[in-house]
């Protein structure tokens, strides 16, 4: 999850932003030139999503992921998560992102980590992922989902890449029935891994129309708050250390504390949560017999 970069002296209108990213394609093509900019790493560091390495663990155990299993890893950011699955599972990772500059990055770390032999990033649309179909033991994909205009086209796509009795897991943004607040359903809210949020059930209906079986839920509200605070100090410090670094990397740190602010009193009211579901494809049915 990432909160977007906000022009210094930008008032918080979005219109201008809404102008020039209004269709599906345009929306992604700014959510992943927000996520690729060094702003965002400056700011939130490696950890691109709630809960970090601890959720993302939590992620791989339930989806029983084991050594020489192959991971499609959707919308894969700066590649942290590919890297850790790896390392510590023992998986191969082909990572898919829509960001050039992100990919490049993300291969370059992971030469620099040594797990080159394991690990690789393509540049992809979630929605038209250039992966092989039916080879992954399992697809994830981390605060993403919700941000993807075409949702039934992504899940339609973790479905094709899965081999039967394949697993999907997802860590993302839930909403309430009643949606999200007006200030936060802006673009901005969309890169934030807001604004096209759906409530679990939506989510589960989703997945089920591309053969893709709920099988576990649980909710995470207390990574998301985490992740708001901790962002919030950190802007905070950075602040005080270093404005200037900011402002030239086009930081309004009080716009964006606004969005926080506006995000930690849904959390606190109910509009916004943040929970893990895994999906699995049928296994394919045992052959007739003769």
């Amino acid at each position: 999850m990432t909160w977007p970069r906000v022009v210094s002296g930008d008032s918080g209108d979005d219109s201008h932003r809404h102008s020039q990213c209004a269709g599906p394609e345009e929306t992604k093509a700014c959510c992943a030139a927000a996520y690729g900019d060094d702003a965002v790493a400056l700011v939130l560091g490696e950890s691109y999503h709630p809960g970090g390495s601890a959720l993302t663990r939590r992620l791989a155990r339930t989806m029983g992921l084991a050594p020489g299993q192959r991971v499609a890893d959707v919308a894969a950011g700066p590649g942290a998560t590919a890297r850790l699955l790896a390392a510590e599972y023992g998986v191969a990772v082909d990572g898919v992102d829509l960001g050039e500059a992100g990919v490049h990055r993300a291969n370059a770390a992971t030469a620099e980590s040594g797990l080159s032999g394991q690990v690789r990033f393509h540049l992809g649309d979630a929605e038209r992922m250039p992966l092989p179909d039916g080879e992954f033991d399992a697809v994830v994909c981390e605060c993403a989902f919700c941000t993807f205009p075409d949702k039934a086209a992504a899940a339609a796509e973790f479905a094709r890449v899965l081999r039967p009795g394949g697993r999907i897991g997802i860590t993302d943004v839930t909403v309430a029935e009643a949606g999200l607040p007006e200030e936060l359903n802006t673009l901005a809210g969309w890169v934030a891994c807001i604004a096209d949020a759906r409530p679990l059930q939506e989510y589960s209906g989703i997945l089920a129309e591309a053969g893709l079986w709920t099988v576990r839920t649980e909710p995470h509200d207390d990574a998301l708050i985490r992740m708001i605070d901790e962002l919030e100090a950190r802007l905070t410090v950075l602040r005080m250390a270093a404005g200037q670094p900011l402002a030239t990397a086009g930081v309004d740190v009080d716009a964006v504390l606004r969005h926080t602010g506006l995000a930690k009193r849904a959390v606190a009211e109910g509009l916004i949560g943040y929970t893990l579901l895994v999906a699995a494809k049928p296994a394919a049915p045992p052959a007739a017999s003769r």
